[in-house]
């Protein structure tokens, strides 16, 4: 196992990341400095960002590989999983051993990653003071521990992330002149989710979090992920109905 990372190495990430905001970059190019260092400096295979607003208004920022992609999406369909109870704990959640993690408190997002090549899972939340604004996922094939020091490594990258979405979000604001939602609901990737969801809210009036619990249980009965069932809503290859079938 490589030593861990040094003040240098935490420079330098957060120099590039310091400089592509300086380019306007967007929020993928930022974080995507942080998931590549965190593989890089970290005995991980993988790394995610997301931001989140709540259980309802959650997107992926940038997702190191496929894997770690599909954790995300699966968390997203399930409504559950390390990355909402970090944000929602604001607390990191360490799990070494997902296998005889047997405890959890997101069984069915366990159940789920038998079928994934993933044995340890990490979630960490971006928060600064009282502003929370989603979290960090690292996942590795092998069953194991972060040490003391990988883990204040890993919470060093979160800290870079956090300040590296908070500069974009005050940027946002700024060219929106303070009105409107927070981009961190403007830049959803989940647009058809949120379509379905109206949908659902017009054909059985009623709320916002009820539909998407709808969408979440047909998805989750049938196998499927939730935006898989949501595009298939939008363009009316499932009507509305049938999610009571």
């Amino acid at each position: 196992m490589p030593d861990v990372a040094g003040p240098e190495e935490l420079n330098r990430v957060r120099s590039t990341v310091m400089a592509a905001l300086r380019d306007k970059a967007d929020a993928a190019e930022a974080v995507k400095v942080v998931c590549l260092a965190c593989v890089e400096l970290l005995p991980v295979d993988g790394a995610s960002i997301s931001v989140m607003t709540d259980e309802q208004h959650r997107a992926t920022v940038y997702a190191s590989d496929e894997i770690v992609s599909r954790i995300e999406n699966l968390q997203f369909s399930l409504g559950e999983g390390p990355c909402f109870e970090a944000f929602n704990t604001q607390r990191p959640v360490l799990v070494a051993d997902l296998a005889r993690a047997l405890a959890l408190a997101w069984p069915a997002f366990a159940e789920e990653m038998i079928e994934q090549p993933v044995a340890a899972i990490f979630a960490f939340p971006l928060q600064n003071g009282a502003i929370n604004l989603g979290a960090m996922d690292l996942y590795r094939r092998l069953p194991g521990w972060l040490s003391p020091q990988e883990v204040a490594l890993a919470l060093a990258l979160v800290d870079i992330a956090t300040t590296a979405l908070l500069v974009l979000q005050l940027r946002a604001l700024d060219e929106d002149d303070g009105e409107g939602e927070s981009w961190l609901v403007l830049s959803t990737e989940r647009k058809q989710v949120h379509q379905a969801t109206g949908i659902l809210i017009a054909a059985f009036g009623i709320p916002a979090e009820q539909a998407l619990a709808r969408l979440r249980g047909y998805a989750f009965a049938t196998g499927r992920l939730v935006d898989d069932v949501a595009r298939d809503i939008v363009t009316r290859r499932i009507a509305p109905t049938e999610l009571d079938q």
